[in-house]
C-alpha cells in the first residue's frame, strides 16, 4: 500500500487526465459498437480500474479501443441479426462471449502465455492495424452525413417483401414445434397469418434494411443512396468536429483535442438549439449486473462462438502488451505481461457481466497517464473512479451529445489506427517471392491478405489465415537460408577436408566420402535424396561425415533412411563418422542404428573409420 500511494498527486493528476480522454472515446466505441454508449462507458470503467488493479503493467489505462470494438462490432452484428435484429434480446449471448474472452485472458495469464504473444509477425499486426482503421473510416460515413438507412422509407419498403416472408417462415416453424401444423388444413396457419400486421412487417423490413446496410461492405453499398439523402447539418458537425481535433492539436497537446471537439461542437449545436440528432440516453444510476448471462445460459448455444472468444482474448492481450512495452519505454521499468494478462482476463470479464464493451491497453491513455505524471496503479483505478463519477452526475448531460460528433470523432481514431510506417515501407521492403515474370514482397503479401480479408470478409479469420501464411512463408524462407548454409546438398562437388588429405590414393574409386554440414531438414531433403547420382559406380562404400550436422528433423530422418536403404539394397557398405547425440537418438528411435547402420560401423573419427577402410576395403580399379 506504501507503493501505491507514493505518487499519490502525479497518480491522481495523470488518472483524471486519462480519464477525461478516455471519456469521449468510450461513448463512440460504445455507439459505433451498436450496443450504444453506455456499453462503452461500462466497459471503460470496470476495464481501467480492474486492469490496473490487478495488470502487470503499472502506469497502463485500459478500457475499449479501437481494434478491440471493430471485432465486437462483427460479434455484436452476428449475434443480433441470429435475434431478429432486436438488441435487448440477443444482450445477454453477446455479454456472453466478451465474458468468455475474458475468462481465456485470465487462462493465458495463469498459462504463462503472455511471452508468446510478441512471436506474431508485424505483417499481420499492421495489415490488421490498417484494416481497422479502415473499417471504422468506412462504417462511419454514413452517420457522419446523417443517413440511417432505418429511418429510410422508401430503402425499407424494398424489404417488406422479404419480410412478410420470413414472418410466415417463422409461424411455419412455430407450428412445427407445436405440432399443429397439417399440410392438409391450413386453418391454423391462416388465422395466425392474419395476425401479421403492417406494422410487424415494417418492423421486420427495418431490421433486414439495418442488416443489409451494416458492415463495410453493406455501408458501400448504401452510400449511393446515402450521398442523396445528406443531411447537412449533420455533416457539418461531423467535419467541425474532425477540423477541431487535428488542428487543435497543431496549438497544443497538452489538453485531448478530441475532448476540446466534443466539448467545443456539442456545446455549439446545444446552444444554439440545432436540430441534431442526439446519441442514445445513458442509463442513470450505477451498472447493473446482466444475470441473464448465467440464467440463460446454454452450452450449445455458445460452443460455436469459442474460437471467436479466443481471438478477441487474443487480439486483447496483443493490444495490452503492446501499449505495456510503450509503457516500459517511457517509464525505464519492466511489466510482467502474464501479470498483465491476468488484470486484463478480470477487467474483461467483469465489464461483461455488468454490459460493457471488452478492451484493452490503450496506448494514447497510457501516455497521457505516463506525461501526466502517473507512476503507479493508482492512476488507472482513479481514471476508471472517474467515469464512473461522470456517469453518476453527467448521464444525462452526456445525453445531449450529437451522434455526428462521435461519428467525427469516430473517423479520426480510423485515421490515427492506421500502421502508416508499414504502408510506406512497402515500396522497399525485399522481393523474395517470384510469381513468373513478377518478383514480390512476402512481407508485404500478408499485409495486403489480412488487411484485405479483414476489411471486406472476416478479422477473425482474416487474422488467423495471415497468421498460416506468414508462418509458412518463415519456414519457407529459413528452409532455404539454412538449405544454402547447409551442405547436404549434391548439387556441388565434394571438397575434401583437412583431415583426409592423408586418405590412400588407391582407394578414391571404392570409397566416396560425403560431407554433411548443418542440419539436415525439410527444407533440404529434396537435395540429400539424390545422394545416390553422386556416387561413383565404383564405389563400394561410403562414408558419411556427421560431426558438423548438429540437428535432424522428422522428413530429414526418412529421407537419410530412404538413401540408406538404396545404398544397401545397391550392395554398398555405409560408415557413419562422428553422429552427434540429437541425430543418433533420432537414428536409434527408428531403429536405423542398428537395422542398417550395425554399430561397427560407426565411427567417433575419421582416424578410426579410415583405419577400416584400410583393412576390409579392396583396391579394385
Amino acid at each position: 500500500m506504501k507503493n501505491l500511494f507514493s505518487n499519490l498527486k502525479g497518480d491522481f493528476f495523470g488518472g483524471i487526465t486519462a480519464g477525461i480522454v478516455a471519456l469521449p472515446l468510450a461513448l463512440a466505441f460504445g455507439v459505433s459498437s451498436g450496443l450504444g454508449p453506455s456499453a462503452g462507458l461500462y466497459g471503460a470503467i470496470f476495464i481501467s480500474f480492474f486492469a490496473a488493479l490487478f495488470g502487470g503493467t503499472d502506469t497502463q489505462i485500459s478500457g475499449p479501443t479501437a481494434p478491440m470494438t471493430a471485432v465486437s462490432m462483427v460479434i455484436i452484428a452476428g449475434i443480433v441479426a441470429i435475434y431478429d435484429g432486436q438488441v435487448e434480446k440477443a444482450l445477454p449471448a453477446i455479454l456472453t462471449i466478451f465474458l468468455l474472452a475474458g475468462l481465456f485472458q485470465i487462462g493465458l495469464g495463469l498459462l504463462g502465455l503472455g511471452k508468446y504473444i510478441r512471436y506474431i509477425p508485424y505483417p499481420v499486426v499492421s495489415g490488421f492495424m490498417t484494416a481497422i482503421g479502415l473499417i471504422i473510416i468506412i462504417t462511419q460515413i454514413l452517420p457522419a452525413i446523417g443517413y440511417y438507412p432505418k429511418e429510410d422509407t422508401a430503402f425499407v419498403a424494398k424489404f417488406k417483401p422479404e419480410a412478410e416472408e420470413l414472418i410466415l417462415e417463422s409461424i411455419l416453424r412455430e407450428e412445427a414445434k407445436e405440432g399443429i401444423l397439417v399440410l392438409e388444413d391450413f386453418e391454423e396457419t391462416i388465422k395466425r397469418s392474419n395476425e401479421v400486421t403492417a406494422s410487424a412487417i415494417l418492423k421486420e423490413a427495418k431490421t433486414l434494411a439495418g442488416s443489409a446496410s451494416s458492415g463495410v461492405i453493406g455501408s458501400i453499398k448504401a452510400l449511393p443512396r446515402a450521398l442523396k439523402n445528406i443531411n447537412w447539418l449533420e455533416l457539418g458537425l461531423t467535419l467541425a468536429t474532425i477540423i477541431i481535433i487535428f488542428g487543435f492539436k497543431r496549438i497544443t497537446t497538452a489538453i485531448p483535442s478530441t475532448l476540446v471537439g466534443l466539448i467545443i461542437v456539442s456545446g455549439a449545436a446545444y446552444a444554439f438549439g440545432l436540430d441534431y440528432r442526439p446519441i442514445e440516453q445513458i442509463p442513470d444510476g450505477l451498472p447493473i449486473p446482466n444475470m441473464e448471462i448465467f440464467t440463460t445460459f446454454k452450452l450449445n448455444a455458445f460452443t460455436p462462438y469459442v474460437f471467436t472468444a479466443l481471438t478477441l482474448a487474443i487480439l486483447g492481450a496483443i493490444d495490452s502488451l503492446l501499449t505495456s512495452v510503450v509503457a516500459d519505454n517511457m517509464t525505464k521499468t519492466k511489466h510482467s505481461p502474464n501479470k498483465e494478462l491476468l488484470g486484463q482476463g478480470i477487467g474483461n470479464s467483469i465489464a461483461a457481466i455488468f454490459g460493457g464493451l471488452p478492451g484493452a491497453g490503450a496506448t494514447i491513455r497510457t501516455v497521457v497517464n505516463i506525461n501526466s505524471g502517473g507512476k503507479s496503479k493508482l492512476s488507472g483505478m482513479i481514471a476508471g473512479v472517474l467515469l464512473l463519477l461522470i456517469l453518476l452526475t453527467l448521464g444525462p448531460v452526456a445525453s445531449q451529445i450529437p451522434a455526428a460528433v462521435l461519428a467525427g470523432i469516430l473517423i479520426t481514431v480510423g485515421i490515427s489506427v492506421m500502421d502508416y510506417k508499414g504502408l510506406k515501407a512497402i515500396p522497399s521492403l525485399p522481393r523474395d517471392l517470384k510469381f513468373g515474370p513478377l518478383k514480390l514482397s512476402s512481407e508485404v503479401i500478408v499485409m495486403i491478405i489480412v488487411m484485405v480479408l479483414s476489411t471486406f470478409w472476416d478479422l477473425i479469420y482474416a487474422v488467423g489465415i495471415g497468421l498460416v501464411i506468414a508462418s509458412l512463408m518463415f519456414m519457407k524462407k529459413m528452409g532455404d537460408l539454412t538449405a544454402e548454409r547447409s551442405d547436404v546438398k549434391t548439387l556441388e562437388k565434394e571438397k575434401a577436408w583437412p583431415d583426409e588429405s592423408g586418405f590412400p590414393k588407391n582407394l578414391r574409386e571404392e570409397v566416396f566420402i560425403k560431407h554433411l554440414k548443418g542440419p539436415l531438414f525439410f527444407g533440404s531433403t529434396s537435395d540429400f535424396q539424390a545422394l545416390a547420382e553422386q556416387i561413383p559406380k565404383t564405389a563400394s562404400s561410403v562414408i558419411i561425415r556427421m560431426g558438423r550436422m548438429q540437428y535432424i528433423d522428422q522428413s530429414g530422418l526418412y529421407a537419410l533412411e530412404d538413401v540408406l536403404i538404396d545404398l544397401e539394397n545397391s550392395n554398398i557398405n555405409v560408415l557413419l563418422v562422428d553422429v552427434l547425440k540429437q541425430p543418433r537418438y533420432m537414428l536409434e528411435r527408428v531403429d536405423v542404428i542398428p537395422d542398417l547402420i550395425p554399430e561397427e560401423h560407426i565411427f567417433d573419427t575419421f582416424e578410426s573409420c579410415l583405419e577400416w577402410v584400410k583393412n576390409n576395403v579392396k583396391d579394385e580399379y
